[in-house]
Formats: structure tokens, sequence, C-alpha cells
């Protein structure tokens, strides 16, 4: 095959997330100069990986994240689904436990934390969990 033109070239599946966001700041140092990764652009690679349903990669960047910036609700709340999308549960849990002891009306986070606690078997333990996210979003079952 041969292409006249730049925009002759057939893409296939665009650019890996990883690549583009740092392809976003390849010159921001100047021509040779490293480039050191902020927190900032960790969070938003892995935004990207995440999206790219590549939770391993995600859950890498987002542990450094979680590390330098624990207060943080939101990358905490992302690396916790991203160790439920890559099925490590154990940890997905323990990273909603801590959000939902640090901020106890976290809808979400009870939601997410009784379907992790499901998805381990564990439904008795769940059931509450799953009771309070629905009772923050104003879904309680007739009767309750």
């Amino acid at each position: 095959m041969t292409t006249d033109s730049f925009n002759d070239y057939p893409a296939h599946d665009g650019v890996a997330p990883d690549r583009w966001a740092s392809a976003l700041h390849l010159f921001d140092n100047g021509a040779g100069a490293p480039h050191e990764e902020t927190a900032l652009e960790r969070w938003e690679r892995a935004q990207l990986l995440f999206g790219a349903r590549d939770y391993i990669g995600a859950a890498r960047l987002l542990a450094e994240v979680v590390e330098e910036a624990p207060e943080q609700t939101g990358p905490r709340l992302l690396l916790a689904r991203s160790y439920y999308h890559s099925a490590q549960l154990s940890r997905a849990e323990e990273q909603l436990r801590h959000i939902v002891d640090r901020d106890p009306v976290e809808h979400y986070a009870h939601l997410m934390l009784g379907r992790t606690l499901e998805r381990q078997g564990r439904q008795e333990e769940a059931a509450p969990w799953l009771r309070m996210a629905a009772a923050f979003s104003g879904e309680l079952p007739d009767g309750d």
C-alpha cells in the first residue's frame, strides 16, 4: 500500500492513553531535559488508563498519587474502582473502608464497598453497606 500524503495513512486504534498523556508534556522543560511527572499528571494519566480499561496500570499510578495526597477522596476512590475491576478485591475493600471512615456520607464508597463484599461472597456483611447507599440516594425499598 502506498500513501500519497500523511492524511491517507490509515490509523489503527489511536494512541495508547499512557503515551498520549506523556506526549502532552514532552517538551515542558525544553528539548532533552528530563521531565519528572507530577502527581497531577499521574492522576490525569491514570484517568486515561482507567477509561481505556487498563485497570492494573491505573492502579499502579493511583497508588502513588494516593500516597502523595492521602486526604484526596477522588484518587482513592478511583484506586478502589481500579482494584475492583482488576479483581483485587481485598485492596479495593481496604481503600473503600478508608474512604467511609474519613467521609461517612460518601454515597458511592458505601455502594462500592457493598458490591465488593458481595463479589467476595460476603452477602450478610454487604447488606448494611448497600442499605446505607440506598438511603443516601433516596432509594429505600418499600417497608423500610
